[in-house]
Parts: structure tokens; C-alpha cells; sequence
């Protein structure tokens, strides 16, 4: 590649929307480069989704094998290698990782570009980007750099090998006692993996809820299900400041009620992510982004400069995957089709934990809050038979529509499977339909999906 180089659309970014964009850009007859500076597949593959929840899957294995007298089965002792569970977690990732790379291998267009790209200005009509000392130019660019762990401004903090949400993996040695600083997905999914592998939990977070966009309903019965299995959570409680120790850490908290020291072998920061834009050079060609790092972009993902756009973390709302993945169909629409396709869009999620929680559409709190006529069902899940046989009562479903014409405008399933009952509800309301269209279905018995059908059936 010379430094005369040019493409029609240049990437920076290999993450979950970046890589299917540039292929389908390349399959449309547009010569494509993409630039990623260290592994395809973003944090979704290399340290997020895919890793894990293959070690939520060992985690949950060991839970259900210290269950197995409930079911009169007898599994006498249960013994958990660590090190081995994040190996088997790594050959997951490296398979995805490895299929990313020979997708790019096995073709001339669209091509792979090792290195931190960043803008430089322009020339003409074109955009100008360094890749180490490499420049070359494109007439389109698409950001999709991903976030990074945010780390907050805690006293002591600098001092202390501390583990995230990217670096996990790296860590063999099982946590004596864990300090998890913060209390949203991450921190909840992860402080109960290590809890089920055998480490002591706590659980330190500075507002009175879990999860605080949740209703409280959902939020404390989260909680609940997370102290059964032994997490210690720590409430409206601010860190003052972290000082190592021989073997671990002394956390200083200021709680509620008083300031006290909590002792651990580790810490966990959870602490929210952080947009990887400061190095873009994205003020030499005026990109707007907020103060936080967030570029600003419209319904059709552009940029605030013509022919610049976002997608994925950086592009701001939900930061998940398939919502980068769903960023990738809306760029091909604009960039290669009709341009119908727009981030007016409904975007369900999942929260991990066991019982998993599959969420979509607004809460009640926010629903009440918007003024909406609204009613409510909630549903058991200890009145479904599949629940009861398979040994999995615990959670509930709960459903929030409007009042005048039953379309559902959220529902939050917290049950074993959670997150894939959920899309009953989520492909109802895509397709603009009442409740009414579960209700009058038939369901298979015994199911789970029957619980989705029983909570819209006292309506």
C-alpha cells in the first residue's frame, strides 16, 4: 500500500458494526479500507460478550451442580479450576477472533489496515488520515473506535493493579475477596461470576439502587437473587480513597451512616465506559463530540461534517452490541441503498445475571413520568409449570401498555431465560401489534413462553 493510497470508504474501527460495513461495502463495488489498530471484533468479541458469558456459563454449571440434592442427584463435592475456566472462555474469543481475520484474508476488497488511524485535515473533497506514518486519503469515513473503561477519580486508585472489564481475562489468580466498584450490568454480571467461582463479593455503589434506569421493583428483586448467592452490596456509599496492602487493598467508604474501612484482595472497576475519540483528530476537521467524548451524529448516524459518520459506543445511546450491529444495516441503507433505515428503532437488551433480565421499551417509572395512560400485569413465575419442573421459579415478568389501543410500550422478563423470552414482546411491538396478539395465541405446554402469554392475559 503506498502513501497515495485512496478509498471511497475508509473505517476506522473493527468493531461489530465496522466489519460487516466494510464487506458490505466492498460486495456494493466500493473499495474499502478498514483500520483497526489492535484485534478485529471490538470488546463484544475480545473481552465483552463472547468471553463473558462462556464464564457465566461455567459459573452457572457450578451453581446448578451445588443444587444437583434438589433434583436427588448426588455430586459430593464441586471443585472449580479457575485458570481453566478463563481458558476455555479465551478459545471461544480466539475462534471469533480468527474467523474475523480470514474473512479479511480470503479477499483483495475490502482491505485490513494494522494501525491507529486519525484524521489529518483535508485535501479537496477528500479526507486525509495518518496510519502510523502511512497517509492516504477516502472520499467517506465511518467511526466505529469503540469505549474504554472509564476510571474514576478516586484517591489511591493509581496505585492499585486493578482489574476491568478489559483485562479480566488476564487475571488467573481467583479473587480472595473482591471489591466491585459500581452496580450496573457489568458489575452484576461479573461480581456474580466471580461469587459462583468462589470468591467473596462486595459490592460498592454510590446511588440507593442497582441498575438505577430500572423500575425498583426489578431493581431490588435483582438484588435479592444476587445476596441469596452470597454478594455483599454496599449502598449509597462513596469511596474516599484506596491504599494497598500486603496481599490486598484497605477501601475507606463514607456510607450512609458512617465512614468505615473495607478490607479486600482486589478491585473491580465497574465504573461505566469511556468513548475512544481524544486521539481521532476529529477537531481538525470540526467533528462535533460532547463533553464527554461522544460524537454527535443525527438519525441517519452522520457526523456533524458531510461525508464523516459514527457508529457503535461512540455514536451515543444503548451501548450494545446489537445495537452497533443494527448501526451497520442503517450505514449500508444510507451509504449503498434506499437511506430508509434510521436509529428510529426498538432496542431491546439483556442484563446477564441469574435469573436473567430481558428488557424492552420503557419502564414504568419513565412511562408514568412521560404522562402516558398506562396499565400494568405482572406475572409470577412461580405459577409456570416449566419453571417449577426445571427447578427455576424465581423472577417475574412484568408488562407496561398503553391503556387505549394495548400496544405494549415495555415489558421486563426476569426469569430463567430472560433475555430470549423477552423477544416475544419485542417482535410484537415491532410489528405494531396489541398485546392482545400473545394473548389469543397458542403457546406449547409446558413452556416458559407461556409465562410471556400469561402476564398479558390479565389485562
Amino acid at each position: 500500500m503506498s502513501d497515495a493510497s485512496h478509498f471511497d470508504f475508509l473505517i476506522i474501527g473493527g468493531g461489530q458494526a465496522g466489519i460487516p460495513l466494510a464487506h458490505g461495502l466492498a460486495k456494493a463495488g466500493r473499495q474499502v479500507g478498514l483500520v483497526e489498530e489492535k484485534y478485529l471484533g471490538g470488546s463484544c468479541i475480545n473481552f465483552g460478550c463472547t468471553p463473558t458469558k462462556a464464564a457465566i456459563a461455567s459459573a452457572r454449571l457450578a451453581y446448578q451442580a451445588r443444587r444437583a440434592g434438589e433434583f436427588g442427584l448426588n455430586i459430593p463435592r464441586v471443585e472449580v479450576d479457575f485458570p481453566a475456566v478463563l481458558k476455555r472462555a479465551k478459545e471461544i474469543l480466539m475462534r471469533s477472533r480468527s474467523g474475523l481475520d480470514r474473512g479479511f484474508e480470503q479477499v483483495d476488497n475490502p482491505t485490513l489496515i494494522r494501525g491507529h488511524g486519525a484524521l489529518e485535515g483535508r485535501e479537496g473533497d477528500r479526507f486525509r488520515i495518518r496510519i502510523g506514518e502511512t497517509r492516504l486519503t477516502a472520499d467517506q469515513v465511518v467511526l466505529d473506535t469503540g469505549t474504554r473503561t472509564a476510571v474514576p477519580s478516586i484517591a489511591g486508585l493509581k496505585r492499585i493493579d486493578t482489574i476491568d472489564s478489559e483485562n479480566w481475562l488476564d487475571k488467573p489468580d481467583l479473587p480472595e475477596h473482591l471489591i466491585m466498584i459500581g452496580a450496573g450490568y457489568i458489575g452484576l454480571e461479573m461480581g456474580q461470576f466471580y461469587r459462583r467461582m468462589g470468591s467473596q463479593v462486595t459490592v460498592v455503589e454510590g446511588s440507593g439502587q442497582i441498575i438505577g434506569h430500572e423500575d425498583k421493583d426489578v431493581a431490588s428483586a435483582i438484588q435479592g437473587f444476587l445476596e441469596a448467592d452470597g454478594i455483599t452490596f454496599r449502598m449509597n456509599t462513596k469511596i474516599k480513597n484506596i491504599r494497598p496492602i500486603r496481599d490486598g487493598v484497605i477501601v475507606l467508604v463514607d456510607g450512609a451512616a458512617k465512614q468505615d474501612e473495607i478490607e479486600g484482595s482486589d478491585i473491580f472497576l465497574a465504573t461505566g465506559r469511556k468513548p475512544n475519540t481524544d486521539k481521532l483528530g476529529l477537531e481538525k476537521i470540526g467533528v462535533k463530540v460532547t463533553d464527554g467524548g461522544i460524537v454527535e451524529v443525527d438519525n441517519r448516524l452522520a457526523t456533524t461534517v458531510p461525508g464523516v459518520w459514527a457508529a457503535g459506543d461512540i455514536r451515543g445511546g444503548p451501548m450494545f452490541t446489537h445495537t452497533s450491529w443494527d448501526d451497520y444495516r442503517i450505514l449500508m441503507s444510507q451509504l449503498a441503498g434506499d437511506g430508509a433505515r434510521t436509529t428510529d428503532r426498538i432496542i431491546p437488551y439483556g442484563v446477564f445475571v441469574d435469573p436473567e433480565l430481558g428488557r424492552v421499551g420503557v419502564t414504568e417509572k419513565e412511562a408514568r413520568a412521560a404522562g402516558a395512560k398506562i396499565k400494568i400485569a405482572t406475572f409470577d413465575m412461580s405459577k409456570n409449570g416449566k419453571a417449577n419442573e426445571i427447578g427455576e421459579p424465581r423472577g417475574f415478568i412484568k408488562v407496561v401498555a398503553d391503556a387505549d389501543t394495548d400496544l405494549i410500550l415495555g415489558a421486563a422478563v426476569l426469569a430463567s431465560e430472560g433475555a430470549e423470552l423477552v423477544h416475544l414482546y419485542v417482535d410484537v411491538m415491532n410489528a405494531g401489534a396489541p398485546f392482545t396478539v400473545i394473548k389469543n395465541a397458542i403457546h406449547i405446554h409446558p413452556t416458559l413462553a407461556e409465562a410471556v402469554q400469561s402476564a398479558v392475559s390479565s389485562m
